[in-house]
């Protein structure tokens, strides 16, 4: 709740309330007519409590004037409120690639751990949104459902681990695809993309790319694919010790472009390439650009008048000081 005036311009009448007071008790006082006399040893006297509290009348009526124009830039307290109305979200879902080369360390810490820190970002941007999470290796699974829960998405999203237990290893880019779209082709909502990433070949799978890429455009899906991998040569996990320890080699970093390409062309997506961590949160922001939510939102304001204190104590002030200086005061020169 905010306080506010609806006339502040009324406020500038204040300014008279100093200019008078300088001109009562300065000026007005240097311009009465002086009489002399030879001396005041008659006229001397003791001055009581109401010759000393006489001047206050005039703070008392000026205090009045204060008061009153307050009540006229009229004070109230202001209580907004909002909600949205009519908002085309957009249904998002997010579907990255999870086998063992994506603990290469090509991006800081690795690939997967770079990758969950750049949608972690995305997610909390897109408040308007509903997105999903699958995730891909040699099979595909959802995460998470297209979803509003924006805590129980990063919850699921932080999660998200590399596990030969779970997924057979592999890059199955049609079926990581596929389950994308399973999650979307339902869907109500004007805009559905997917975000599909990976580091390397569609090596396993039944389905082809480019077929699942067709069924995406049928349910007017776009898909922007996301390239991840530095050009040249990366640290891959190759096995594990006899402590458990991750064994990493140089290898080179093969990542099929072309098909990542026609996969965004087939749906009119978009291809980027993401070399490092820096590169791949620009990715991101221009994805955020290029999908925007419209959102219409309603706001209402109510307002509780203040004004009445104020000109209900002006006023009595005011009459109180005629009150006074009729009766109590009226005998004093």
């Amino acid at each position: 709740m905010n306080s506010s005036f609806m006339h502040p311009h009324f406020l500038w009448l204040l300014l008279v309330i100093p200019i008078a007071l300088f001109w009562h008790y300065f000026i007005k006082n240097q311009q009465d007519v002086a009489l002399k006399m030879s001396t005041t040893e008659g006229l001397s006297t003791k001055k009581t409590l109401l010759i000393k509290l006489r001047p206050f009348l005039y703070v008392l009526k000026l205090l009045a004037l204060c008061f009153i124009i307050i009540a006229l830039a009229r004070p109230r307290n202001t209580q907004k409120s909002s909600y949205t109305d009519n908002t085309s979200g957009i249904d998002i879902v997010i579907a990255t690639d999870v086998s063992g080369s994506m603990l290469a360390t090509d991006f800081k810490p690795n690939r997967l751990e770079a990758i969950k820190e750049v949608a972690h970002s995305f997610i909390q941007k897109r408040v308007n949104d509903r997105i999903g999470l699958v995730v891909y290796a040699g099979e595909s699974y959802t995460r998470t459902p297209v979803t509003s829960d924006k805590a129980m998405l990063l919850n699921s999203l932080k999660e998200i681990q590399y596990n030969g237990m779970v997924l057979q290893d592999g890059t199955a880019i049609g079926i990581g695809l596929a389950t994308a779209i399973n999650r979307l082709k339902d869907s109500k909502t004007k805009s559905k993309i997917i975000i599909l990433l990976t580091d390397g070949v569609n090596n396993v799978g039944s389905l082809d790319p480019i077929s699942a890429a067709e069924i995406a455009k049928a349910y007017g899906i776009k898909v922007y694919t996301v390239g991840v991998g530095t050009n040249g040569m990366a640290n891959f996990p190759v096995a594990k010790d006899a402590n458990g320890n991750i064994v990493f080699q140089p290898q080179k970093v093969e990542i099929d472009e072309k098909l990542m390409q026609e996969i965004a062309a087939t749906t009119n997506g978009k291809y980027f390439r993401a070399t490092d961590n820096k590169k791949l949160e620009a990715i991101y922001d221009e994805i955020d650009r290029l999908e925007k939510s419209k959102i219409t939102e309603n706001r209402f304001m109510m307002f509780d008048e203040q004004f009445r204190p104020w000109l209900l104590i002006g006023l009595f002030l005011l009459a109180l000081e005629m009150i006074l200086s009729r009766t109590i005061f009226k005998s004093f020169i």
